[in-house]
């Protein structure tokens, strides 16, 4: 079991009916990666669907991915491409149970966003994680 030290909340920063398959097109052909940027992803019914398992290191943080586990709405931007939290309550709810597994796998983990790594330059989740994590209340119907 790798030494998971991150539990790391993301967006796909694109609008909420873009499909998985689109997102894990864009990082093989576009990007050139291997593994996909996140282990889960939430749509926006809730449903969630793991993309790699989490002994598995996945592509969502630069410098961090050993240590990482990544968790990631479809969404994040309005209509203009702005980032901003478009969180469905069921896309809310799902990330709040995960959150709450791996927490409890993995109770020293941190709990952040991707803006809050050191050197980031990203609004990525589109959301205040901390303030989320101290609320959980923190869901809205968009």
């Amino acid at each position: 079991m790798r030494n998971i030290r991150y539990i790391v909340l993301h967006c796909t920063a694109t609008p909420q009916h873009t499909s998985i398959a689109s997102i894990k097109n864009y990082w093989t052909n576009f990007l050139g990666w291997k593994n996909p940027g996140y282990h889960f992803i939430i749509e926006p019914n809730g449903a969630v669907t793991e993309l790699l398992p989490i002994q598995e290191v996945a592509n969502g943080v630069r410098g961090y991915n050993q240590q990482s586990i990544h968790i990631s709405y479809i969404g994040g931007i309005d209509p203009e491409g702005a980032p901003k939290d478009t969180r469905t309550l069921a896309q809310c709810i799902s990330m709040a149970r995960l959150v709450a597994q791996y927490q409890k796998t993995f109770p020293k983990a941190k709990v952040q966003g991707h803006r809050d790594f050191k050197g980031v330059n990203k609004a990525c989740p589109s959301f205040d994680v901390a303030k989320w994590l101290a609320t959980w209340m923190y869901c809205h119907e968009n």
